[in-house]
């Protein structure tokens, strides 16, 4: 897989893309990422890469030019199955969401910043829009890097345990069960006895029933009609 990131403050992607599973999925080159500073396309003596917006307002505005040569250059090397725009008005990021760009084969990720992007990049030139929440960030660089990381650890070989990443909170819209680990008693608090008993079964049974349980008390938005109707499980 390759993901190019497009975006005016490049320095910040040197502490999350470096580090931890990212890092390991590089050096193993299940991955590569590769970050395009928009100055370098930009062509006044300044290298802008904004501008002031038509009919007024506060905030400045990306310009159209600097991204188009970037996207220009970039898809005239290699096709690209999604044009990613980091902004608030985007679909909101799920483990589905990422779960699909993991089976992509090159992707672009253009952070938004300032008060927005030229409309006709939007228009024109972008795929797909993209929020990780509802909220407005300084800049789409950490948005970016959530979608990197978020990505990047489903493929192939990146986790040493591949099931480890299928059992994850959000898979099948549900949230993990507990989890605990040794000691099995610490300061009187003690590990579900169901969990000592090596009747994996029953432990898996009780796994599902932790999950919905803790789906309907912290998130049950996720719950289907069909779900809200199964009890709590014990």
């Amino acid at each position: 897989m390759r993901i190019d990131i497009l975006t005016g403050l490049p320095e910040l992607f040197k502490g999350p893309l470096d580090q931890s599973i990212i890092q390991r999925a590089r050096e193993r080159r299940l991955v590569e990422i590769h970050i395009h500073n928009l100055r370098d396309y930009s062509t006044d003596k300044h290298r802008s890469i904004d501008d002031y917006a038509f009919g007024g307002g506060a905030g400045m505005v990306m310009s159209i030019e600097p991204i188009d040569r970037a996207i220009q250059y970039l898809t005239g090397e290699r096709e690209y199955d999604e044009i990613i725009y980091t902004a608030p008005e985007g679909e909101r990021y799920t483990q589905k969401t990422a779960n699909s760009l993991s089976t992509l084969n090159n992707i672009i990720i253009l952070c938004g910043h300032y008060k927005g992007v030229d409309q006709r990049v939007r228009d024109h030139l972008i795929t797909r829009e993209i929020s990780i929440g509802d909220y407005v960030m300084t800049g789409g660089e950490l948005a970016a890097s959530v979608i990197v990381d978020t990505t990047v650890r489903l493929l192939p070989g990146v986790i040493n345990d591949e099931t480890s990443a299928l059992t994850d909170s959000y898979q099948d819209d549900i949230l993990a069960p507990p989890v605990y680990t040794r000691p099995s008693e610490y300061k009187g608090w003690k590990v579900p006895e169901v969990l000592l008993s090596g009747n994996f079964p029953e432990i898996e049974k009780w796994r599902e029933q932790e999950a919905v349980r803790r789906t309907k008390k912290y998130r049950p938005d996720l719950l289907g009609d069909d779900d809200q109707l199964q009890g709590d499980g014990g």
